[in-house]
């Protein structure tokens, strides 16, 4: 009985947070009538849907999204990581450090440090006479700021796959007489081409599940998208529940596909090196390539770091818009409201920091509960915990926003979630539980199951050995990704305009808010905060886990 009860618990809590919302997504987009409590003309809302003109427009743009922002993140992160993983580079920590930055600064922010650096009379026209707004509000400038927060992916990817893989081996092949050129195309690019191809389905399945940088400059530039869709269905009255559950569903199909090909692509497409023993990893001189390399880094930073972070600080410590770019506009006015107890802006940042240490603590025990029942096979349904709690990273957060409505905000249950912060605490944990999962289950295999075995064959009982043995061996990795989850949360969007109780604000939330009734300084000195907070933690969650794999 005692041994059941670990696994009872864990499986109840991922079908609370991952299952029950995806069920009604598809209970509501199948029968139209589920909010009246009726199951009557099953699939009646499709017809009128797929005849609706918006759709193609939408599914179409969806697209054009995602497959322009995956190649011009293959224009920027196989180059550059190309040239991390074979050369010598000058600042190699540095550039990695940098190009770690654009993807941890939140979408929506970016995008709007981008509106307020290039729109008419912004900071690049006050600095230079340059008009670059028309480009911004397109449809190509939201690829290109998406671009800017997602090549990285790309970059880490190949950087990490051709150092260790390609490298000696394209100069082995150089000796028996390949050009270099040859080499890279016949050895080094074939041993990446896994890493490269699921690194951009991953940036495709990010760039069709973004909700705030469509919603920052799609409405101006015309682009509408599956996400913007889903939220307009359920922010205009009259509400239209079952259209937004038949467009998640779509846009669900589209990310799980991207993602069962990411894996299918990882795990299917091997290529097998038979040297026998470890490769080493051999590093080349840039020659006369340094400064060249030097510049497209250099270049690539400022576009992807710098000028977003100058514009967000900027506004930040800018009076009004109005003054420019002069010492006499310069103030600390705007971030006097975040030290105030008695301010919305107060209440938002600690409320974003509650409700991102308990989506921490809450995904740690799950996740870990998760991954010591799959790694070990201790449960007949262990293929079912590991598909549940790795699902939420494919599933867009708007999705699960779209699903904890439909599935809280029904006059049935006793008691409900529902319009209190406890609703934003299910969604942060639906979304972010795969972090602690990966960790602790990478840990796991690491440490084997030798030690818990010799602790059974010694008396102890399974919750012992678990608590006493397995729990601190772990701990490091899991709680580093509690700090990941930490991190994340704090910023996280969608989720939260979807389902933040009235009189309940975060810190994005507040964020877009200020920036919708003009408060544009106040915004961004929030926003300033969440981006130091965030990176601060997420990069001492990184150092603390290499250091424990190390």
């Amino acid at each position: 009985m005692k041994n059941a009860l670990l696994p009872g618990i864990t499986v109840a809590v991922l079908l609370l947070l991952v299952a029950m919302p995806m069920l009604f997504v598809v209970l509501q987009a199948v029968f139209p009538q589920l909010a009246q409590g009726s199951l009557a003309k099953p699939f009646s809302a499709f017809p009128a849907l797929l005849a609706d003109p918006t759709l193609f427009r939408q599914l179409s743009d969806t697209l054009c999204v995602g497959v322009g922002v995956a190649l011009v993140s293959a224009m920027l992160g196989i180059p550059l990581g190309a040239l991390r993983g074979l050369f010598a580079l000058p600042y190699a920590r540095l550039w990695d450090l940098l190009f770690l930055i654009p993807f941890l600064i939140p979408p929506y922010i970016a995008a709007l440090s981008w509106m307020l650096a290039l729109q008419p009379s912004g900071y690049l026209e006050q600095l230079w006479p340059i008009r670059l707004s028309g480009l911004l509000f397109s449809l190509p400038g939201v690829i290109l700021v998406m671009s800017l927060n997602i090549f990285p992916v790309v970059y880490f990817a190949v950087s990490r796959s051709m150092a260790t893989g390609g490298s000696r081996l394209a100069q082995v092949a150089q000796v028996h007489g390949a050009g270099p050129w040859r080499a890279f195309w016949r050895i080094t690019l074939p041993l990446a081409a896994p890493a490269i191809a699921a690194s951009l389905l991953l940036a495709f399945t990010l760039a069709i599940a973004e909700y705030g940088v469509p919603a920052a400059l799609g409405s101006r530039a015309g682009v509408l998208v599956l996400t913007s869709g889903i939220e307009q269905r359920l922010a205009d009255w009259p509400i239209d529940l079952t259209g937004a559950a038949v467009l998640s569903l779509i846009l669900v199909g589209l990310a799980l596909s991207a993602f069962w090909l990411q894996r299918a692509i990882a795990g299917s497409i091997q290529v097998e090196t038979t040297t026998g023993k470890p490769a080493t990893v051999a590093i080349r001189s840039l020659g006369n390539g340094y400064w060249p390399v030097i510049v497209l880094f250099g270049v690539t930073a400022l576009l992807s770091v710098g000028l977003p972070l100058a514009s967000m600080l900027a506004t930040a410590f800018s009076a009004t818009l109005s003054g420019g770019l002069s010492w006499s506009n310069l103030t600390l006015g705007h971030f006097a409201p975040l030290l105030e107890t008695d301010n919305d802006a107060f209440s938002a940042l600690t409320t974003s920091l509650s409700l991102a240490l308990g989506a921490a603590l809450l995904t740690g025990v799950v996740g870990f509960l998760a991954a010591w029942l799959v790694v070990g096979k201790r449960v007949r349904g262990a293929v079912l915990i590991d598909a549940l709690s790795l699902l939420p990273a494919a599933l867009p957060g708007i999705v699960v926003g779209v699903g904890l409505i439909l599935a809280w905000n029904r006059s049935f249950w006793p008691l409900s979630p529902y319009n209190t912060w406890g609703i934003l605490l299910f969604a942060y944990s639906c979304l972010l539980l795969p972090y602690p999962v990966r960790y602790a289950s990478a840990a796991l295999r690491q440490i084997g199951g030798n030690l818990e075995a010799a602790a059974r064959v010694h008396g102890a009982s399974p919750l012992q050995a678990l608590r006493l043995i397995m729990l601190p061996l772990v701990l490091p990795s899991l709680l580093a990704a509690a700090m990941l989850v930490f991190a994340v949360s704090v910023r996280e969007l969608v989720t939260s305009l979807l389902l933040s109780p009235a009189g309940v604000q975060t810190v994005s939330v507040f964020v877009w808010r200020q920036f919708e009734q003009g408060s544009v300084g106040d915004g961004m000195a929030m926003a300033s905060v969440a981006v130091v907070l965030s990176l601060t933690v997420m990069l001492l969650a990184m150092r603390l886990h290499q250091r424990h794999s190390g």
